[in-house]
């Protein structure tokens, strides 16, 4: 690469979901409808359970943490792409970018280790009923999210970070909707060979870990349940953790699924509208997941819609 080509880029091109002028108002309707949906939805679960004092236990605790980080999720980038739309604009500027990307990879990592905690959670709750209030103190509940929040820090602080030792070509349009790691990376005409390797011990490290920590957790909540005699029983026991079961599914589900789908193909764009099952439409249906599902959710949410 010729030095002439390489460039400190002053700002990135958001090429989006589509490029077609047409559809850009479809976009921005579909897009803000479901971004006000997902914030007054988690904002309606966190509300409620800190007003019911019946919902004051570690398991609804998490579950309003996990809300919390849907909602800035989602707020790293739906608002910037909307704006961006209503402009009839593509531009990012290159802080703006590296700012959305560390963001993104803050508190989809926090995502992750939150859902983790709520597996252990259940696990605890499960598999030694009889400890759980011991265990679950509330000093450790504070210190699982804390740790996590650490964790999710320090590797999105590392990644962005060593974006800033890269340069750029004159091509700096990025083919998503959001400034996503591996697709700015991409870009860089400098070598990315430690970037590379970080990205993907990360992914490794921050994904499989958690994942594995949710499947054993779950490997002996089937196990106990199995154990118990009666069918009314078992019944209870998995209904506390269905809603749990069904969010991580889905967020592991569509996040695994993009990114296996990427893999095997070379189309950019196809993989921005993918990927936006797991950055849009997985929070925005986690309210409705855990208030239909749960029916502590149910009745708090029914007493302070009714005040």
């Amino acid at each position: 690469m010729e030095p002439g080509n390489v460039t400190q880029s002053s700002e990135f091109l958001l090429l989006g979901l589509s490029e077609e002028p047409e559809l850009q108002p479809l976009l921005f309707g579909l897009f803000l409808s479901m971004y006000l949906i997902t914030v007054l939805g988690n904002l309606l679960i966190i509300l409620a359970i800190s007003l019911d004092s019946h919902l004051h236990t570690p398991m609804y605790f998490f579950l309003s943490n996990l809300s919390m980080v849907d909602i800035c999720f989602t707020s790293t980038t739906i608002p910037k792409m909307l704006l961006n739309i209503q402009r009839q604009s593509k531009a990012i500027t290159y802080a703006g970018c590296l700012t959305q990307m560390h963001f993104f990879l803050l508190f989809g990592v926090l995502d992750d280790f939150i859902l983790t905690v709520m597996a252990y959670d259940r696990y605890v709750a499960i598999c030694h009923p009889l400890h759980y209030t011991v265990i679950m103190n509330p000093h450790l509940c504070g210190l699982l999210v804390l740790v996590s929040w650490i964790i999710s820090i320090l590797d999105s602080l590392l990644e962005s970070l060593m974006v800033l030792d890269l340069s750029f070509c004159s091509n700096l349009q990025i083919p998503h909707f959001f400034c996503e790691l591996k697709q700015v990376v991409q870009l860089a005409c400098s070598d990315t060979f430690s970037n590379d390797i970080v990205m993907y011990f990360s992914a490794g490290l921050l994904t499989g870990g958690p994942l594995t920590g949710i499947l054993y957790s779950y490997f002996k909540i089937v196990s106990s349940i199995r154990a118990i005699p009666s069918t009314q029983g078992k019944y209870k026991a998995f209904s506390t953790c269905a809603s749990h079961l069904s969010v991580v599914s889905l967020f592991y589900g569509t996040a695994l699924g993009v990114y296996l789908g990427s893999a095997s193909t070379h189309h950019s764009q196809s993989s921005a509208v993918t990927s936006v099952m797991y950055t849009v439409v997985t929070p925005m249906l986690n309210p409705f997941i855990y208030s239909l599902r749960n029916k502590d959710i149910k009745r708090a949410l029914e007493r302070f819609l009714g005040r």
